[in-house]
């Protein structure tokens, strides 16, 4: 699957021992939980990662120590995959060829934060960079259903969007990532630092073209966003609610996501607030918006069955915990056959579309909607469960959605440019010639690095 491995001939005790007083895990218990995210999402990837792990985790506390090991892997030409919170679930830090995982963890440092933008090492996680920045009136733009566990560095690497998406798009987005600190994977190492739209060389790249080890983040204004539950007689209903609550450009809003019964059914913290065959709107909006939010209920014939305050939301449980990816986690931990598609739908405020597969694949694709922004406009992506039974039937779905004007950013696939991309992205190549001249740097996940050697 890789163009790289690592050497046969090495000894991989005086390897770690090269490494001096930076950690080095080696038990393989850890070494192979540490090579690991939740790919298992998805059946397909199951069968092609299942077996994959390193040789050995260096877990290095600071850039100085990045650099050491990325010279002594480069030196001995063992391949290097970066690791944040392994939160993903396409298999982005499985390590193909071996070698060693890089596991950032320890580089967590929140440096500073300033009006509307704060400056944090890799392995910082969400949770703790929106409560230093909203000590100064400040927050993350957006975070994934992870926000508690992943990492700033995982996220930028491997994400795209989440909670807070509903304004600020993805994070692809122009202006969404000001820099990036970045280690090289040359015989002599370099330290780069990208700004502006050069970010978009490392954005997104699974880490096979660049070690990031520190980033400049835009911050947005903070609101107390509480929490709420609403209930709809019919999906339709829920979901033009959705739409209509995120163009309503007045509400401050963070969180919009709407599920078709019986997705509902499989959050069991949550069924007092979920009745039987309802579909249910999931959000967070300002508090300082709930009244105007009250009426737009009213007006959509919805019933509020859930409401906490934005104190209280931050105790407990929180809401988007229940949405996004972690939907996913929640119904396979009830019906682990189900897996996911990731869609994005067409604009069209009557949203003709989401009622035409909602009804064209009954049962067979539970829909679930998240909506965000895309060029300025809001637009439902879905993360729909789907009930498995072949990977011939998983491909003949998302053919069938392809083919009726709906975009897959397909999760079943471990190479970057054949999940959400569809096209080798040159310049991120380019940039990997220049970088990781041997390829190094997480084998086997780009297809454009793949083709070039070829």
């Amino acid at each position: 699957m890789t163009t790289v491995s690592a050497p046969s001939s090495i000894n991989w005790d005086t390897f770690a021992s090269s490494f001096g007083e930076i950690e080095v895990v080696r038990e393989p218990g850890q070494v192979e939980k540490l090579s690991k995210d939740y790919y298992h999402f998805s059946p397909v990837l199951q069968q092609q990662l299942a077996g994959y792990w390193a040789d050995l985790v260096v877990r290095p506390k600071n850039e100085a120590e990045v650099i050491q090991v990325a010279q002594r892997c480069v030196v001995e030409r063992v391949p290097l995959t970066v690791r944040g919170a392994g939160t993903g679930n396409y298999g982005q830090c499985i390590p193909l060829a071996g070698g060693v995982v890089l596991d950032l963890s320890a580089m967590n440092q929140v440096k500073w934060v300033k009006p509307g933008v704060a400056c944090v090492e890799p392995g910082a996680k969400l949770a703790a960079i929106d409560r230093a920045a909203r000590e100064t009136g400040w927050e993350l733009r957006m975070a994934p259903s992870t926000y508690r566990t992943a990492t700033m560095g995982g996220f930028i690497a491997g994400g795209s969007g989440g909670m807070g998406s509903i304004t600020y798009g993805q994070l692809r987005d122009r202006g969404n990532l000001n820099a990036v600190r970045v280690v090289t994977m040359e015989d002599q190492p370099r330290v780069i630092e990208l700004r502006g739209d050069a970010v978009q060389q490392v954005n997104h790249a699974y880490g096979t073209n660049g070690i990031i080890t520190e980033l400049e983040i835009p911050l947005g204004p903070a609101y107390p966003w509480a929490e709420a539950i609403v209930v709809f007689d019919d999906f339709m209903t829920a979901a033009r609610f959705g739409q209509v609550l995120g163009e309503s450009d007045g509400l401050m809003k963070k969180l919009i996501t709407v599920f078709a019964w019986p997705v509902p059914s499989y959050f069991g913290a949550l069924q007092p607030y979920l009745p039987g065959g309802k579909a249910a709107a999931f959000v967070m909006v300002a508090e300082s918006s709930w009244e105007a939010f009250g009426e737009l209920v009213r007006e959509f014939g919805g019933t509020v069955t859930y409401q906490k305050s934005a104190q209280d939301a931050s105790k407990g449980t929180l809401l988007v915990e229940f949405t996004w990816n972690h939907t996913t986690l929640h119904a396979r931990s009830v019906d682990p056959s189900l897996t996911y598609l990731q869609t994005l739908f067409p604009y069209d405020a009557d949203l003709k579309s989401v009622e035409h597969f909602y009804r064209y694949f009954g049962d067979e694709v539970l829909m679930h909607l998240e909506f965000l922004r895309v060029g300025g406009r809001v637009c439902p992506a879905a993360l729909q469960l789907v009930r498995y039974t072949t990977e011939d039937r998983l491909n003949e779905i998302i053919r069938y959605h392809e083919d009726n004007g709906a975009f897959i950013a397909n999760p079943h696939t471990y190479l970057l440019e054949d999940g959400g991309m569809k096209q080798v992205d040159h310049t991120q190549v380019n940039f990997k010639a220049q970088v990781d001249p041997y390829g190094l740097l997480n084998p086997g996940k780009m297809r454009g690095w793949l083709e070039r050697q070829a």
